[in-house]
């Protein structure tokens, strides 16, 4: 790339393997690792702005995988680009897989809404 200064500049880009949450989607975590996920959950929803947000979330991608995220953010209330990042946060332990259209929850997503039922 040439920048107006006349520089070049040479990016590179190299692989640095499969992104570690798809290997963890499958994992059905153990009572502790349980614990530590509602820990983290918890985490969310006390510094969230607007409220605890991760079960309601949770359970609206179980009740309908594979819907628009603009139809599943309406059904909690939210807008669609900040139902996203919520989203987002909870692929980080595992919890959720995009599909072409929507969300749908992981094997250990389905394991953690067990315990955060009420």
């Amino acid at each position: 790339m040439i920048a107006a200064s006349g520089s070049t500049y040479r990016v590179g880009l190299s692989y640095l393997g499969a992104d570690p949450c798809i290997a963890l989607r499958g994992a059905l975590p153990d009572r502790s690792e349980i614990d530590d996920i509602l820990a983290r959950l918890a985490h969310f929803d006390a510094r969230s702005t607007r409220g605890p947000w991760t079960w309601a979330t949770l359970r609206v991608i179980c009740a309908r995988p594979g819907e628009r995220a603009a139809d599943l953010a309406s059904e909690v209330g939210m807008e669609r680009a900040h139902f996203k990042t919520h989203v987002r946060k909870l692929k980080g332990p595992g919890l959720t897989e995009s599909l072409e259209v929507g969300y749908r929850l992981s094997p250990r997503g389905e394991a953690v809404l067990v315990h955060l039922e009420p």
